[in-house]
């Protein structure tokens, strides 16, 4: 059992930063790849970034590389996000989820995932 709360989202005019944070807790927490993803209203939810358990290694939508940056505590046990250079179309709720398997690509499976944080782009 794993539990993922979302912290960080907000108001942030274009071209600004947020760095969003995924506490998670409870049991193999620790073992969990995980990634985070975003649903604009209207839209598919689509995949932002993943990273490993270890925070080894990660990958990233198209959309956003070269402006943000996945990582993770060296206790595993928060996720971070950091969101550069935003754009109004970076504007969704951001979810976090975690996995069972190593894989945190688009294509894993998420076991468990949080309530999700408001992220709004301004123009």
């Amino acid at each position: 059992q794993v539990q993922l709360v979302e912290s960080g989202g907000g108001l942030v005019q274009a071209g600004g930063s947020l760095r969003l944070s995924c506490t998670t807790s409870g049991r193999t927490f620790r073992t969990y790849a995980m990634a985070w993803f975003r649903q604009a209203p209207g839209k598919e939810r689509e995949f932002v970034a993943g990273i490993s358990w270890s925070g080894g290694s990660s990958s990233s939508a198209d959309s956003v590389k070269g402006r943000f940056t996945i990582s993770r505590d060296s206790n595993k046990s928060t996720m971070y996000l950091q969101m550069n250079s935003l754009k109004p179309e970076d504007t969704a709720l951001y979810y976090c989820a975690a996995s069972m398997r190593n894989s945190f690509g688009p294509l894993t499976i998420y076991d468990y995932w949080g309530q999700g944080t408001q992220v709004t782009v301004s123009s």
